[in-house]
């Protein structure tokens, strides 16, 4: 009983450092602009969070990357997001927190599944890895379909007289998926070095 009161806690007490971090990393990357929308540069502490404390707080703190988007959708420091936000408040929200909440519980879930319940150096290194690179494909899978879907006249009058698709990839969000996917590929390796050190110091001392 008393270790289980001590893990959770110890969890809060994670989630909670890596909150802070994300609302940081937000504000910050909200004065980088690559074409109409900024990069996110938050992807990597949604991923430890769903990787130490499970699917469900990836997804607490995938939520809160969502509500820092909206935030900045609403003030105009997202310009692009500020644009969809005057067109449909309601639709622009689902969005943010949809691909928010998704960045983290997928990784989560990603991580549990193939690291399975007796995990050695290689599938903590393997897991870390693929569920670090997850993140930025649903992040930025999951806003481009909900543009598709629900923006499309949008969609169709930025991209001018060139080709959607084209457009999409070239000049809406191709750089910064590259960018992000970059950092996560860069910072995976220190990500599963955190995991080791959580899994096998940390946890197992509580």
């Amino acid at each position: 009983m008393r270790q289980t009161q001590n893990k959770r806690i110890l969890n809060l007490a994670i989630l909670a450092m890596l909150l802070a971090l994300v609302v940081v990393f937000q504000v910050f990357a909200g004065f980088i602009k690559i074409g109409p929308f900024s990069p996110s540069l938050v992807l990597i502490p949604i991923v430890i969070a769903a990787i130490l404390t499970g699917p469900t707080g990836g997804a607490v703190i995938g939520g809160a990357f969502g509500i820092v988007v909206i935030i900045q959708c609403i003030t105009g420091v997202d310009a692009g997001g500020f644009i969809l936000w005057e067109i449909n408040p309601f639709l622009t929200a689902l969005i943010c927190m949809v691909k928010g909440v998704c960045a983290g519980l997928v990784p989560g879930f990603i991580y549990k599944a193939m690291v399975g319940k007796e995990p050695s150096d290689k599938r903590i290194f393997a897991s870390s890895v693929v569920a670090a690179l997850s993140a930025p494909i649903i992040n930025t899978g999951l806003f481009l379909i909900g543009l598709s879907v629900f923006f499309t006249d949008t969609l169709y009058a930025w991209s001018g007289d060139t080709n959607v698709m084209l457009y999409i990839i070239t000049g809406l969000v191709g750089l910064n998926f590259l960018i992000e996917f970059g950092i996560n590929i860069i910072v995976s390796p220190a990500v599963s070095t955190v995991v080791k050190v959580a899994t096998k110091k940390i946890f197992k001392n509580i």
